[in-house]
């Protein structure tokens, strides 16, 4: 087994295990590496913006980040629950192959590189900032869901996975004074880590994703201002449980329930964060050569969104959080880069988490083969360019006992580990309610050989196959 100091020796160096394709810039000129922020919210619903039509939900600066750069309207997690969708971005695998099946199971093995170490062997300044997710963050003491002695072995913090500066939570945090549980005022058992692995005891009063951006900006501040290149990842908790909306942003909606209150000004306070974020990157003149992705890690929580203070709104399409139906993964999707997209793109492309990696490897010049294989994600640099029409492979899930593989325009979806598969035309019938299998038997059978072969993939990756 090659070890990951080996291999990331070798990225540095440049040394054989790449394929060089002609590179988009200068190679070796960190001024042109774009800067890359991946934005992502905690339960967003697809419905939960202005940009995707929410005539309630004030997201301004969400909006405005539309306008400028690109709007996926088939933008899809990597699952529908959150830990396996942070694996898939920082991956461009799919979750199943490195054995995070749900929230608060598994961990980021060594074997994987991440996009942050990969980024950091290229020169990149690499911080994460807010919820983690893909592993306890102490071994010492208890905190969080599995922190602590008796989860060790699920022991992987981001800094040992690629970034330098972190400011970090293994799960949940309220969204209005996280560290705090309800109006007792006691802790509520989650911290924030540093990359020394202390935890942070400053700060951390108000709004939890300004909480979160107080951190995030210095870091790319600091990284600008030296002429570094920079990745931070910023994973805002707004507006998974418990969900908390100042007085402030309460009293914006004041005409609405208590519990709608709470759910709508969270999500209001996290686009303010957003509008500063794009503010800091132009003030520091940054602005055109970054790439500001946004989405969220699955759908909406709640049966029905009309539950406590769960209010998300997967718009029109069928299902919510933990469902393979286009609701619980079908989420909002932004990315807003100057420097190579124009402003007001729209695509109907079906693109996922899973496509980062790859994109962001296809813009910086190289494509790794000494990384884990397969990769599941695509580069979408050809989408960028006007030349791609069709997404070129299928996306595949499994969540549970679900099923699902999406293409271009069609998508199989079974609720029972495969014994049997609804059909849906996904361009006729985007919500979902006209099951077409037995109409379309040959569509239906080869998709059904084509997610057969992805999953028999997945568990040999699973078996520890692509490390060798």
């Amino acid at each position: 087994m090659v070890s990951r100091r080996i291999f990331l020796r070798c990225l540095a160096g440049g040394a054989v295990g790449m394929v060089l394709p002609q590179p988009l810039f200068s190679k070796g000129d960190d001024a042109n590496k774009p800067n890359i922020i991946l934005c992502m919210a905690d339960d967003l619903g697809w419905g939960d913006t202005g940009f995707n039509g929410n005539s309630i939900i004030k997201t301004p600066n969400l909006d405005a980040m539309a306008k400028a750069g690109m709007r996926f309207t088939r933008f899809y997690c990597g699952a529908p629950v959150c830990s396996p969708t942070r694996g898939s971005c920082l991956t461009g695998r799919h979750p199943y192959r490195y054995g995070i099946f749900s929230a608060n199971a598994g961990h980021m093995p060594k074997e994987e590189i991440t996009l942050a170490e990969t980024l950091k062997a290229q020169g990149y300044a690499t911080g994460h900032f807010g919820k983690w997710h893909l592993g306890t963050l102490t071994t010492k003491e208890k905190d969080s869901n599995r922190g602590g002695p008796k989860g060790a072995k699920h022991y992987s913090p981001p800094w040992e996975n690629g970034f330098d500066v972190c400011f970090s939570t293994e799960a949940k945090v309220p969204t209005w004074d996280p560290m705090k549980s309800g109006n007792t005022g006691e802790a509520y058992g989650t911290y924030y880590w540093r990359q020394d692995g202390t935890k942070e005891t400053e700060n951390l009063e108000g709004d939890d994703s300004r909480v979160i951006m107080d951190r995030a900006v210095p870091f790319i501040r600091e990284a600008a201002q030296a002429g570094e290149p920079f990745l931070a990842v910023v994973w805002f908790h707004t507006p998974h449980l418990p969900v908390v909306a100042g007085p402030e942003h309460q009293k914006m909606y004041s005409q609405y329930s208590e519990d709608e209150q709470h759910y709508y000004g969270c999500i209001t306070a996290m686009d303010e964060q957003v509008g500063r974020l794009r503010r800091e990157l132009r003030a520091l003149g940054v602005a055109d050569n970054t790439m500001v992705w946004f989405c969220s890690d699955n759908g909406p929580e709640g049966k029905d969104g009309k539950h406590g203070r769960t209010r998300g709104s997967a718009g029109p399409f069928r299902g919510r959080k933990r469902s393979l139906f286009e609701g619980g993964v079908r989420v909002p999707g932004l990315l807003e880069w100057p420097a190579r997209i124009k402003a007001g793109q729209v695509t109907d492309l079906p693109c996922s988490t899973s496509d980062y990696c790859p994109t962001i490897m296809d813009v910086l010049g190289f494509r790794l083969k000494g990384q884990p294989e397969p990769v599941d994600g695509v580069s979408l640099v050809p989408l960028f360019e006007g030349t791609m029409s069709q997404r070129p492979v299928p996306i595949g899930f499994e969540s549970g006992s679900q099923l699902s593989l999406t293409d271009n325009r069609y998508k199989i979806y079974s609720a029972d580990k495969g014994k049997r598969f609804m059909l849906f035309d996904l361009i006729e019938d985007p919500l979902e309610t006209r099951d077409l299998a037995a109409e379309k038997p040959q569509i239906l059978q080869s998709m059904k050989a084509e997610l057969a072969r992805w999953r028999a993939s997945c568990q040999n990756s699973l078996a520890g196959k692509d490390y060798t």
